[in-house]
């Protein structure tokens, strides 16, 4: 049997295309970098960036885009093996504003419909999600079929064997007007062990926004560990067999607050497999999420250990990261701030 991948995700893709100005509508921006991008893959590339075998599930469009997305996978070392194409998409693109430290508006193109909702069951390598030491998914994911139905059959065919994680990535312009997600949340909670999600989230998922309040309903709901992003009050933990952490943010000049999330996800991974203690994964998960907030991309912008490591022993991002220098910022447009929340 193949070796078991440590993190395999489920969930979006798409190209990234930011503007090389921060401080600027996107009516007056002429220049964009293009990237990988869409949250369960940043996911996996976080998580290869840390060491560790990771392979995404997801659909593309048959164009040019999915080529691009297909050659980036391989260069992030994340195995493209389950990324197939769909005829009838086109790829998705999304553009964002920059306005730091904390307005970060997003444009998603994704009709008539994204390529990565088209996931059906029967596709599935329920032998590899089974195996595998994390798998990841998404509310997103949920929000149209057949993605929603092949969520779903992969958490099943888990079995809650190892760590699940259910990032609760509310989106609402994903969901068809007047769509209840509660439902589909609440059974993919009886699957997942671990819940991850920002005060917005928790309350979609379980009626609930103040943190230790939403901790405690998203254990009742099935998980073994609740994780609740504040923003600037930092991050909550929680695991049902009474182990807690709260930790600050990592002050950060924030260039994105996008992509943060992700990177906190792929250091939360790394940081579980690891079977370090809840209270050190929850710093050094808060530590990579503001590492990938002073930077413009978010795949590219995915730390490595050391970078981790280093940033947790100064106690904050060293200013003047190279990996931010590519960047143009307006005068006025860099603010000292803490680690935004999570966005996507």
């Amino acid at each position: 049997m193949p070796e078991p991948y440590d993190v395999i995700t489920m969930g979006r893709i798409g190209v990234d295309l930011y503007p090389l100005r921060t401080g600027v509508p996107l009516a007056q921006v002429d220049t964009f970098g293009k990237f990988l991008g869409g949250s369960a893959t940043n996911v996996a590339v976080a998580a290869a960036r840390l060491g560790r075998r990771a392979a995404v599930i997801t659909r593309t469009g048959r164009d040019p885009f999915g080529d691009y997305l297909h050659q980036a996978l391989r260069e992030f070392e994340v195995d493209d093996r389950w990324v197939t194409a769909v005829d009838a998409y086109p790829t998705p693109v999304t553009f964002c504003e920059v306005f730091p430290p904390d307005d970060f508006p997003l444009y998603f193109y994704r009709l008539p419909k994204a390529p990565d909702l088209e996931i059906h069951p029967d596709e599935l390598d329920l032998d590899a999600i089974r195996s595998a030491r994390i798998f990841w998914m998404t509310g997103t994911g949920l929000c149209a079929e057949p993605s929603r139905t092949a969520t779903l059959a992969a958490l099943e065919a888990r079995g809650k064997s190892g760590i699940t994680v259910f990032d609760l990535d509310w989106r609402p312009m994903f969901w068809p007007d007047g769509a209840e997600p509660g439902a589909a949340y609440a059974r993919a909670l009886r699957h997942a062990t671990v819940a991850v999600g920002n005060l917005d989230e928790c309350e979609v998922a379980v009626g609930e926004r103040e943190p230790h309040a939403a901790a405690r309903a998203l254990l009742a709901a099935g998980v073994e560990l609740a994780v609740v992003k504040q923003g600037p009050k930092g991050v909550l933990a929680v695991h049902r067999d009474g182990t807690r952490a709260e930790v600050p943010p990592v002050p950060v000049d924030v260039v994105n607050g996008l992509g943060a999330g992700d990177a906190f996800g792929g250091a939360l991974c790394h940081g579980l497999l690891a079977g370090w203690d809840l209270e050190r994964v929850m710093r050094y998960a808060n530590a990579a999420g503001a590492i990938v907030a002073g930077r413009l991309a978010c795949s590219s912008a995915m730390p490595y250990d050391g970078e981790v490591t280093r940033t947790l022993a100064d106690g904050r991002v060293a200013a003047g990261d190279p990996a931010a220098s590519a960047m143009t910022a307006s005068a006025s447009a860099r603010s000292s701030a803490q680690t935004p929340e999570a966005l996507s």
